[in-house]
């Protein structure tokens, strides 16, 4: 049995990236970038507006001004603007020529004849400039002052999610190139389970590893290859997993890993000529979890209690999945103060125990019965660490959360 910080190297080492591919940019959402994506263009690509108002010269904002034309968004400028001239602009119209400043159409009045004045004493700070020592504070956006051409706007392993979906879609990149997403193979093993749509037996369980794991790689953006039900046969179960490792990247079963007499998955893997890196960690839930890997292909032998097929694959799955990606998984770690004491009989093993967030900013265990009380997760918005060793934490105490 290894700790769980040794684990967690040993899969973070494991790993390799898989090849590379184009896909559209609509479909690459969960995706990880295979290399920067850089801008096509300067941006804002012209001087524009930052709100609706009158642009004008500054030297003139004390005096009348004669409204030369209209500027909506996306028109280009006909008018130059002269002395007591000004063009009434939309929030991201080109500023016409001639024109330094943005009178917010806020501070001004209109006086007549296809006229207006200022009408405020201290300029409005612009939004675009307010930290700006060479440019005044003239409400515009210059031309490439977010972004030039050829800037790097997202890089090389930048897992993507929807805020990047929009900067790509800004400098033209509809076809990132993005490493290739994992085949994954999810084989829950057991004689006792059957399918959900079935009503067990009074010695029956249904499955639910299986939609769970297959939720959690979806969750991902990683659709699975789901391959049923392997049964407690040596022989059954290994031409499963075999297949199973002949068409994907990761093959993930649940059960069969533990110290039974029909625990037959850690057996199964080494006369399949897989390494078995790991086969036992200190860690509550989860102590039976088994790694392996065979060429460049990996394979996790799961615990069959749901809890801990859950945790082993939030903590030690998904870093290997994204590894593979092309990104260096960061999960969501954090400090909070505990919202009442908790304690616990034995101390061998790194616990991991669901609990919840409170709206005081604290965090309290949730009521649990142990890896098989897969309703004692559903409320959970985290898990909080438990290290070796102790037995007892007090309320108010600081203690490691990752967010589920």
């Amino acid at each position: 049995m290894i700790k769980f910080e040794e684990a967690y190297r040993i899969v973070s080492e494991a790993g390799i990236k898989l090849s590379t591919e184009k896909v559209l940019l609509n479909n690459s959402l969960g995706c990880v970038l295979a290399e920067d994506v850089k801008s096509d263009m300067n941006m804002p690509p012209f001087d524009k507006s930052a709100m609706d108002g009158y642009a004008c010269k500054e030297a003139d904002m004390a005096n009348e001004l004669e409204v030369v034309e209209v500027i909506p968004a996306g028109k280009i400028p006909e008018k130059t603007i002269g002395k007591n001239q000004c063009a009434k602009i939309m929030t991201g119209a080109m500023i016409p020529e001639g024109a330094d400043c943005v009178i917010m159409v806020e501070h001004t009045e209109e006086t007549g004849n296809n006229k207006i004045r200022y009408t405020k004493i201290i300029p409005e700070i612009n939004v675009c400039e307010v930290e700006s020592e060479n440019k005044p504070n003239v409400n515009i956006c210059y031309l490439g002052e977010d972004i030039e051409t050829g800037n790097v706007v997202l890089e090389k392993g930048t897992l993507i999610k929807a805020q990047h979906i929009a900067t790509m879609a800004s400098v033209g990149s509809i076809e990132p190139l993005v490493y290739r997403k994992p085949k994954v193979a999810v084989i829950p093993t057991g004689d006792e389970i059957v399918e959900p749509h079935i009503k067990p037996n009074i010695s029956q369980i249904r499955n639910s590893n299986g939609a769970q794991i297959v939720a959690q790689l979806k969750a991902m953006g990683i659709e699975a290859n789901y391959f049923g039900i392997a049964r407690d046969t040596e022989n059954v179960t290994m031409d499963l997993i075999q297949k199973a490792y002949e068409e994907n990247d990761v093959v993930l079963l649940t059960g069969g890993v533990s110290m039974g007499d029909f625990d037959l998955v850690p057996e199964i893997l080494k006369s399949l000529k897989f390494e078995l890196l790991f086969e036992s960690i200190a860690v509550q839930p989860g102590k039976p979890t088994v790694f392996g890997k065979r060429g460049d292909k990996f394979c996790f032998g799961l615990p069959g209690n749901p809890v801990s097929s859950f945790v082993q694959f939030e903590l030690l799955t998904k870093p290997l999945l994204y590894l593979l990606m092309g990104q260096k998984y960061k999960p969501f770690n954090f400090k909070l103060p505990l919202g009442k004491d908790y304690r616990r009989r034995k101390a061998e093993r790194l616990s991991w125990v669901p609990a919840i967030f409170t709206q005081e900013g604290t965090v309290v265990p949730v009521e649990y019965h142990g890896s098989a009380h897969i309703n004692g997760l559903g409320p959970a918005d985290g898990i909080m660490a438990v290290p070796i060793g102790v037995t007892e934490l007090k309320e108010g105490e600081l203690i490691n959360v990752r967010q589920i």
